[in-house]
C-alpha cells in the first residue's frame, strides 16, 4: 500500500489536532481528506511528510516509515501546501530549476513537469506575474519534479476561480491515473469532482471511510452542469428520466434524474444536439453531502 497510518495522535499543548487515527490508502486512489476547517487534515498531511513529528503511533509512505525513514518518505512524496510557497521573483523556469538542483534529478525534468501541467504559454514569466490558478501549476509542477510514487495536496484550489477549479480538477485527475493521490479539502464538489473515495475527519477522529460509488443512490441522481447560455428551463425537462431541473445560478443547472443510469452522456448530447457548449457536467452525490453534515454537525 502507498500509505498507512496506525493510531496516529498529535497535540499542541493541550489541544488534540489528531486523537488515534487510522486509515490505508492503495497504490492508483485519489483519496479526498475531508473535513470541516480545523478538523486535523493539514496536520494529519505535515506528519506523512515528515514536517511534524507525531506524539504517538505509527505511520508509513511507500513502506517507509515517516519518524526514522524521512530522507526516503521525501523522495516518495511530492506536497502541494494550503499556502503554496513560491519565489515570486523567479521566473518559472528559473524556480523549477532551483527545485531540481534540491532534488538532484535530471534537468530534462523540467521541460517534462512544464509540458504535463500545461505551464508552456506562462512558462517565460516571473511566478509573481501569473494568476493564482497558474501558481498552483507551478507548485504541481515543483511536487512532481523528482517524479514521486505519491501525492499529498493541501487544499490545491482555493482562491480559484470556476475557470481555473475545472483546469486543476482535470489537471488532478490525469496525474491521479500514475499516482496515488491525497487530496484535502473541506468542500465536497472537489470530493466527487476527481476522487475514488472519501475520509472524513471531525474534530481529529475519522468518522467515515467510504468509496464515492457505495456513497450513491441506486435510484437517483443529481447532474451539475453549465452550459454557454442560459437554456429554457421546459428545454431541460425534455431529457430522459429527468425529475426536477434546477437553475442554481448563471448557466449552471441542477438536474435530478430517477434513474440508475449515468446520465451524463445524455445531458452531452442534449447540449450538442442544441448546438450548446458544455463547460462543466459532474455528478454531485446527495448521499456524501448529507453524511458529511451529519458527522460533522
Amino acid at each position: 500500500m502507498s500509505i498507512s497510518v496506525e493510531n496516529i495522535t498529535k497535540n499542541f499543548g493541550k489541544q488534540i489536532a489528531l486523537d488515534k487515527v487510522s486509515f490505508t490508502i492503495d497504490k492508483g486512489e485519489i483519496v479526498g481528506f475531508l473535513g470541516p476547517n480545523g478538523a486535523g487534515k493539514s496536520t494529519m498531511m505535515r506528519i506523512l511528510t515528515t514536517y511534524y513529528g507525531a506524539n504517538s503511533g505509527n505511520a508509513a509512505v511507500n513502506g517507509f516509515d515517516v519518524k526514522n525513514s524521512q530522507s526516503q518518505v521525501q523522495r516518495s512524496i511530492g506536497y502541494l501546501p494550503e499556502h503554496n510557497p513560491l519565489y515570486l521573483d523567479m521566473y518559472v523556469k528559473e524556480y523549477l530549476n532551483f527545485n531540481a538542483d534540491v532534488y538532484k534529478v535530471d534537468k530534462n525534468r523540467i521541460a517534462e513537469v512544464i509540458e504535463q501541467t500545461g505551464l508552456s504559454p506562462e512558462a517565460h514569466k516571473k511566478i509573481s506575474q501569473l494568476s493564482k490558478g497558474y501558481r498552483q501549476r507551478v507548485g504541481l509542477a515543483a511536487a512532481l519534479l523528482h517524479d514521486p510514487e505519491v501525492l499529498i495536496l493541501d487544499e490545491p484550489t482555493t482562491g480559484l476561480d470556476p475557470n481555473q477549479l475545472i483546469e486543476i480538477r482535470k489537471l488532478i485527475r490525469e496525474i491521479g491515473k500514475k499516482k496515488t493521490i491525497l487530496l484535502s479539502t473541506h468542500i465536497m464538489k472537489e470530493v466527487e469532482a476527481v476522487c475514488d473515495r472519501v475520509i472524513i475527519i471531525n474534530k481529529g477522529k475519522i468518522v467515515a471511510d467510504k468509496k464515492l460509488e457505495d456513497l450513491r443512490e441506486a435510484d437517483q441522481q443529481i447532474i451539475e452542469v453549465e452550459f454557454d447560455y442560459r437554456v429554457e428551463e421546459v428545454l431541460l425537462q425534455k431529457l430522459p428520466h429527468v425529475v426536477a431541473v434546477k437553475n442554481t445560478g448563471g448557466f449552471v443547472y441542477e438536474l435530478t434524474f430517477s434513474t440508475d443510469q449515468d446520465m451524463r452522456p445524455s445531458v452531452f448530447d442534449f447540449a450538442h444536439d442544441n448546438k450548446l457548449k458544455t463547460l462543466q457536467l459532474s455528478r454531485k452525490n446527495k448521499n456524501l453531502e448529507h453524511l458529511f453534515t451529519e458527522l460533522t454537525r
